[in-house]
């Protein structure tokens, strides 16, 4: 018998979590059972009171898993493949409840046998030796796992083979000389894409009431303004990878989103947990340097975002005029860490523009989402018949945003407050300029599917924008 049909007659069993995917489907499902209903988060620890395969099994029966849509581990999932069309017998051998495992294996059709957790019977650990020793006998069998759960399957193994190994695993491979497959380590680029670190950009709205009432100079305004973009910056981040957790399934499907950390697997919910935790202890430790009235304004800004998060953002035209009003609140928050007063014009412009390129994203999904006409962007309230009414709409916000400001420049308090007031006449062409062009690239489908973050990136806009600003400082001069 060759060294190959000697291998394939020793089955080769795989672990699922974080082996044969680079995620695990007791969180994922946590999250899937939330955004379905978010009370059942009260109902949670009375599961996980009864164990793990209690809770498991609790999810398992409330909701379903899109398999096509999990990050496979390629590499791994390629070898099994191709032993399997050699002939060799492939074994699921999981945690996971039956209920994924088996819609897995059928998605994949490489698996000749699944052991899964059935009842209360969590087959993790020594339940999973035992399964394997008693199907196949000690040594009868090969195995694939990543983490210190699979060590004493390892022990019982003809040959391991260590994939994505967390500390334990890893130290267990060294000591025996194991195959291993490693995946490569989230990097510095990767937390930076899990904080959105370019998101931070559109928290500047905080000094736009220090900026309008030309305290450009105040050094107390200036740092009550930095600290409330640290708050603002990491409140938003952990609100970020809390949208990303209940977005997994919908990201997956994305040509772009797919990439993004947890989607791709590249980093763990449990890492992102401990990540929101700490930085929700950065934006309300920070919070606390400043006025109750802006941690007031923090807090609204949590609940708004988590809202939108689990609920707004499928609702049809609820979602754009919460993205509007969430930008809005970063000026309001500008206003309360400096305790400078708000005037009617700039929240009014900031409605109208902001819900213009709210509404500029919502547009963008529809041209690149491909759906039958009549059925909805997955995760959204809108159809593709929607797109003109939604460019009409757009558009009409962002006229009005130049109507709004071309208002105000004629008004008493511009007389009052800026000793050249003719010189801040340019900036309801540049408003204008800023979201035409957006709105006919969006046309042409040359837009990012985020306007803002196209501005920011765009060299022409930051050439306005600036020219805007300095127009800005000089009639105020």
């Amino acid at each position: 018998m060759d060294a190959r049909s000697d291998r394939n007659a020793i089955p080769l069993a795989v672990d699922l979590d974080g082996t044969l995917i680079a995620t695990d489907l007791l969180w994922e499902g946590l999250f899937i059972l939330l955004k379905k209903n978010p009370l059942y988060i009260f109902l949670v620890p009375f599961w996980a009171a009864g164990g793990p395969a209690r809770l498991k099994q609790a999810i398992a029966q409330r909701i379903d898993i899109d398999p096509a849509s999990l990050p496979y581990r390629e590499t791994l999932l390629c070898r099994l493949r191709t032993e399997h069309a050699e002939g060799r017998k492939i074994v699921l051998a999981t945690g996971t409840p039956r209920k994924f495992a088996d819609a897995i294996a059928s998605h994949l059709g490489i698996f000749d046998r699944v052991l899964a957790t059935d009842g209360l019977a969590n087959l993790t650990s020594g339940r999973k030796r035992a399964s394997l020793i008693a199907a196949y006998g000690d040594g009868g069998f090969d195995y694939a796992g990543n983490s210190r759960h699979d060590l004493q399957v390892f022990d019982a193994a003809r040959n391991a083979i260590v994939v994505a190994p967390d500390r334990h695993a890893a130290r267990w491979q060294a000591a025996h000389g194991a195959e291993t497959m490693p995946v490569p380590k989230p990097n510095l680029r990767t937390i930076v894409k899990m904080l959105r670190v370019h998101q931070w950009l559109k928290n500047s709205l905080i000094a736009v009431p220090m900026v309008l009432s030309h305290e450009y100079f105040n050094t107390d305004m200036i740092w009550q303004c930095l600290l409330a973009l640290v708050s603002f910056s990491a409140v938003a981040s952990a609100i970020y990878i809390l949208n990303d957790f209940f977005d997994l399934a919908l990201d997956r499907k994305h040509l772009t989103k797919r990439n993004r950390p947890f989607a791709s697997g590249a980093l763990s919910i449990p890492f992102g947990l401990g990540a929101i935790a700490v930085l929700l202890a950065i934006g309300v430790g920070t919070g606390l340097f400043l006025s109750l009235e802006f941690l007031a304004v923090l807090g609204g800004y949590m609940i708004v975002t988590t809202a939108y998060s689990l609920s707004f953002k499928r609702m049809l035209l609820v979602d754009v005029l919460t993205l509007a009003g969430l930008y809005t609140i970063r000026v309001l928050a500008g206003a309360a860490a400096t305790g400078v007063d708000v005037s009617f014009w700039l929240l009014a412009f900031s409605i109208f523009f902001f819900l213009s390129l709210a509404l500029v994203k919502r547009f963008v999904e529809l041209r690149t989402t491909a759906i039958p006409p009549g059925e909805r962007i997955a995760g959204r309230g809108y159809r593709t018949e929607d797109q003109e009414i939604v460019a009409q709409a757009g558009m009409a916000s962002a006229f009005s945003s130049a109507l709004v400001l071309a208002l105000y420049m004629d008004s008493v308090a511009v007389r009052e407050l800026y000793p050249h007031p003719w010189l801040i006449w340019p900036l309801a062409p540049i408003v204008l300029y800023l979201t035409m062009r957006v709105w006919i690239l969006a046309r042409r489908d040359e837009m990012h599917d985020d306007p803002v973050v196209f501005i920011i990136r765009d060299w022409r806009s930051q050439i306005v924008v600036l020219i805007g600003a300095v127009m800005l400082v000089l009639g105020g001069w």
